[in-house]
């Protein structure tokens, strides 16, 4: 049975928050794995802690950035200053400024065009399969890190059995969209256990309280890729 499930995430838009909160809202320069266990979450149909915690605990995760995008910031306004509909406190009373109807300012932040490669990795294969399973055949709609960024292609990018997450990555599928590179490197973000590794807050933890727990992963450009485009 296989041991790595692949998917390959492509579109227009992409965002995946890792530090913003409220108006401003970031996007990391490649998906997060709170992000992509999300998107596995909803095509498992998967809404509870106890569904979803699992996944992240059983998995690690890789990411291959075939294409890293352009990023772009999108500047905008929520409310509109009218009386109804207004923007609503935690209370649900009407939001004020100075006696008006609030208008909320935002920036949030996409990558246009990007295309990645993420190998997700577990010793649970039943689980590897479950996700392939629940990946071509979704319960509910999957995106790429926000709702407002449909994939432009089937997420679902195969399954395999591999040694390690380098020999995932080195292996794995090549887009036709994405033009192959002169040099057969790549930047490749892997997770790993060494806590020398960058540390980053996106191992979820509960998605009721957004709680989530450090994960550490080191970038390398080092794993020699095999370029096999896909076929037609």
């Amino acid at each position: 049975m296989a041991n790595t499930l692949f998917l390959r995430l492509e579109g227009p838009l992409q965002a995946w928050g890792e530090r913003g909160r409220w108006s401003v809202r970031d996007t990391a320069s490649e998906p997060t794995k709170s992000g992509v266990i999300g998107l596995v979450a909803c095509a498992l149909g998967y809404h509870t802690d106890a569904q979803i915690r699992p996944l992240a605990e059983k998995t690690r995760m890789a990411v291959r950035c075939d294409a890293p995008g352009q990023l772009i910031t999108d500047y905008h306004t929520v409310g509109g200053g009218y009386d109804y509909p207004t923007l609503l406190t935690a209370q649900g009373k009407p939001k004020l400024s100075s006696g008006s109807p609030h208008t909320e300012l935002t920036w949030r932040d996409y990558l246009c065009d990007a295309s990645f490669l993420v190998a997700l990795q577990s010793q649970d294969e039943v689980l590897i399969e479950q996700m392939a399973q629940a990946l071509q055949h979704p319960v509910w709609p999957v995106y790429l890190g926000r709702k407002s960024c449909p994939p432009s292609r089937p997420v679902f990018d195969g399954v395999g059995h591999f040694d390690d997450l380098e020999e995932a990555l080195q292996w794995g599928s090549w887009s036709l969209t994405v033009k192959p590179p002169k040099s057969p490197v790549v930047r490749c973000v892997l997770e790993t256990l060494d806590i020398d590794g960058v540390r980053r807050r996106d191992q979820i933890l509960s998605r009721q309280y957004r709680q989530f727990g450090p994960r550490y992963t080191k970038d390398k450009n080092d794993i020699p890729i095999v370029i096999e485009v896909e076929a037609s």
